[in-house]
Parts: structure tokens; C-alpha cells; sequence
């Protein structure tokens, strides 16, 4: 008994079993077995805790104290929800998110409408996420050494992501980049609890939805905290990442797991984030305008340390993000062109190089206000965001996929989110305008 997965994997219910009995899968995974196979969603986690989420969240608690924590967990369940999407289409059709896309829309027309939709809106998207990476470095260098200038930062830490992604040996210090960021989240989950916070005001922050008085600056900040969490490349990253772990489509309850635990804990450190911002610096007058007053956050537990903790993790974050960002891009536009290149190809090159050289430019431009940029261009990928959620809730309910196809919970979740998103970045469109047109201006 065999069916074909259109443009994707030949699946024989004989090769299934034999794979099992291979890699002791059966229908159901032990737990010892599906910590085992974490990985895909660790990367992803790993991925939106960069500079934009120490900024963005350090903001919103030192502004507006623990009002903006649902929006945190609105962002959290939603992107489990979206990358459980991604990578479930992945893994049974073997091939990643922008392939897919291209695969299932029957109609020529419709694809290359698609396509280019795609393809501006990654473009846009992973530009104002690679400026806010490059941001994030400089914020960190300049928290400890803030007589450094702007451009001489740029300058090399442009040119060692470059070198890095250019020759192909950047794992290694990916790890090592990544375990600084990890570290740095878990001192803040220490620090939140140490920083004896109001627990009745987090209960309250977490699930009653509201805004600031000063609404516009406000929904700027919420949309900002969404487009942090929920990050659009990410979704292309997981696909990919998900069909190369998980060979047997039995093994999408395993790739469940590592979504929902990974993610759910890299939400919970965001959200460990604002309320250390919001038990040490809301209430006082101090303005977080840069790494060192970001660390003010974390002073009850680290003292004077706190400012080199906060000037590695800015710096380890906006360096491995950088290398991801640019690399996503390149594999979702190869992916959706239908290219089928390696990343040694010079065209998978081109890509990276072009959001790479982007971000460090509009890093230079716009970083007179850093801490404003980085919030301004989460809430860019935010607006984007509902584009690329409907493409995968598309994708996710391909024939094709079987059983493995959305059912009815996903699909209204997916439909509710993307409405929710959607009413946001309309209501978040004049003070994002303007806010660009300041950092534009400045």
C-alpha cells in the first residue's frame, strides 16, 4: 500500500516499518526518546531571543511596567502554533516551507504571485530583522566600551559574519554564541525571581489585554513584542530543520513536543525578561536608551557584572542572529524559486550577502536612537507576519498530508491569530509610520 506526496516524499507503509525497526520509533516515542530528538524548536527558541527580544521586552516593562505580558503570551501560543504547522509540513513532505509553497498552488499565475509576495516580504522582513541584529552588537559593545564609534562596530561585525557564512564554518561559534544567549536567559529567570516581583500584577498583566494611556506608543510596543516572538523566517527555518531531523512522519508527536517545550521556554524567558525590567526600572527615571541602562534590570542579582552580562548576550545574540537571518533568507527565496542550490552555490551567496550589507547599512543610517530601531523593526515583521502565517495555515491543509493534515482546532486557532494579528497592525499602522519617519528624520 503506497501513496505519493506530490512534489515530496515517496511514502511505503514497508519502508515506514523497516525505518522504525531501525531507529526504534515506534507509534508512540518514550520521553526519554523525545528529549532525545529536541533540536528543530531549540534552534528556533534560540532564535527569538535575540537582540530585538532583550530590547524590545526590557522596554515594555521598564515602561509600562507588567501591562504588556499578554502579548507575550498571545505571541508565544501562536508561534507554537504556526511552527508546529511548519514543521508537521516539513516533516511528511520532506522539503521546506518555501518548496511547499511553490508545490501546492496549482495555478502558474497564482504561484508566481505568490513567489513574489514571498520573496518581498522575506527580503523586507529579514532586512529590518538583520538591522536590529547589527543594532543589538553595537548596543552590546558599546555597554561596556561606550566610547567606541558606531561605524568602526558595524564595520567588523559585518565583516566576521560575512567571512563566516562566506567560507561555511560558523557552527562552532554558533554553539558558543548561542550557549552565551541561553545563559543570559536564564539569569534573567533568576533575576525575575529574585527581584521579589508583584505576582498579582503579573497574574493580571498575563491575562487581562490592555494598553497604556499613551495608546499609539503603546500598540507600537505590543505589535513589537509579537514580531519578536513570532518571527517569519523562522517558520522556513523549522520546516527545514523539522524534515531533516525527523525522517518518518510517525515522528511528528516527537517534533510536537520539542515545539511546544522549546518555544514555551523561550517564551517564558521573554516574558522573565519584562518583568525584571519591570521590578527594577518601572517607577524610576531612568529611560532605557542602551545596553548599559539595560542592564539596570539585573543589578539585584549580578550588581556591576550586570553590564558585561548585557554586553556579551547583546553582542553573542546580534552575531548569531545575524548569521541566521541571513542565512533563512537565502534558504527561503532558494526554496520558493525552486533552485535547489547549497548554500556553496553563488546565487544561495547573493542572497545573504544582500540582507547582510542591508542591515549593516540601515544599522548605520538609523542607529541615532538604537533602542527605538530595534522596536521599530520587530513591529515591521509583525506587520508582515500574517502573510507568511497564511501561506503556511495553507500549506498545512494540503490533501496530500493525509492524517498529518490540519483538523478543525488548528485551523480556527490559525484563522483567530491571523484576525487578531491583522486588527493590530492596522491599529499599529500611523504610529509605526511615524516612528520611521522620526528615525528617518533624526
Amino acid at each position: 500500500m503506497e501513496s505519493d506526496v506530490p512534489g515530496g516524499r515517496h511514502v511505503c507503509c514497508r519502508h515506514i516499518v523497516a525505518l522504525r525497526a531501525k531507529k526504534g520509533v515506534g507509534m508512540s516515542s518514550s520521553i526519554a526518546q523525545k528529549f532525545k530528538n529536541i533540536g528543530p524548536g531549540a534552534l528556533v527558541a534560540a532564535g527569538f531571543i535575540g537582540p530585538g527580544t532583550v530590547t524590545t521586552c526590557t522596554v515594555s516593562g521598564a515602561s509600562y511596567g507588567y501591562t504588556m505580558l499578554w502579548a507575550l503570551l498571545f505571541a508565544t501560543v501562536a508561534t507554537i502554533i504556526f511552527q508546529e504547522m511548519a514543521s508537521r509540513v516539513g516533516i511528511v513532505s520532506g522539503k521546506g516551507l518555501g518548496e511547499n509553497i511553490r508545490d501546492r498552488i496549482p495555478n502558474k499565475t497564482l504561484m508566481w504571485i505568490a513567489i513574489v509576495i514571498v520573496i518581498i516580504a522575506i527580503f523586507v522582513g529579514n532586512i529590518a530583522y538583520e538591522t536590529g541584529n547589527i543594532t543589538g552588537g553595537i548596543l552590546g559593545i558599546q555597554a561596556v566600551t561606550p566610547d567606541i564609534p558606531m561605524i568602526p562596530i558595524v564595520v567588523v561585525l559585518g565583516l566576521l559574519a560575512f567571512a563566516a557564512m562566506w567560507i561555511g564554518s560558523y557552527k562552532v561559534v554558533e554553539v558558543i554564541l548561542t550557549g552565551i544567549v541561553v545563559f543570559m536567559g536564564v539569569v534573567f529567570l533568576v533575576t525575575a525571581f529574585a527581584s521579589s516581583p508583584d505576582w498579582g500584577a503579573i497574574a493580571h498583566g498575563l491575562f487581562v489585554p490592555a494598553l497604556p494611556e499613551e495608546g499609539s506608543k503603546g500598540i507600537l510596543t505590543a505589535v513589537g513584542l509579537i514580531g519578536t516572538t513570532i518571527v517569519p523566517y523562522n517558520l522556513f527555518l523549522h520546516a527545514s530543520g523539522a524534515s531533516e531531523r525527523f525522517k518518518d512522519p510517525e515522528q511528528v508527536s516527537d517534533a510536537r513536543f520539542d515545539t511546544i517545550l522549546s518555544i514555551g521556554l523561550g517564551g517564558i524567558i521573554s516574558m522573565a525578561i519584562l518583568v525584571c525590567a519591570a521590578a527594577n526600572i518601572y517607577g524610576t527615571e531612568n529611560v532605557v536608551t542602551n545596553g548599559k541602562d539595560m542592564a539596570l534590570a539585573l543589578q539585584p542579582l549580578l550588581g556591576s557584572w550586570a553590564t558585561w552580562l548585557i554586553g556579551l548576550g547583546l553582542l553573542a545574540a546580534g552575531f548569531s542572529s545575524a548569521i541566521t537571518a541571513s542565512f533563512s533568507a537565502a534558504y527561503a527565496v532558494n526554496g520558493v524559486l525552486g533552485w535547489k542550490k547549497t548554500v556553496k552555490d553563488l546565487r544561495f551567496k547573493i542572497i545573504w550577502i544582500i540582507v547582510l550589507v542591508a542591515g549593516c547599512v540601515m544599522a548605520v543610517v538609523l542607529g541615532k536612537s538604537p533602542t527605538e530601531l530595534i522596536l521599530v523593526a520587530q513591529a515591521a515583521n509583525a506587520i508582515l507576519l500574517p502573510i507568511m502565517a497564511f501561506f503556511v495555515l495553507y500549506c498545512a491543509n494540503g490533501k496530500d498530508l493525509g492524517k498529518w493534515r490540519n483538523h478543525a482546532f488548528a485551523n480556527c486557532a490559525g484563522v483567530v491569530i491571523i484576525v487578531i494579528t491583522l486588527f493590530m497592525c492596522w491599529r499599529n499602522m500611523s504610529s509605526f509610520i511615524s516612528s520611521l519617519q522620526a528615525l528617518v528624520g533624526a
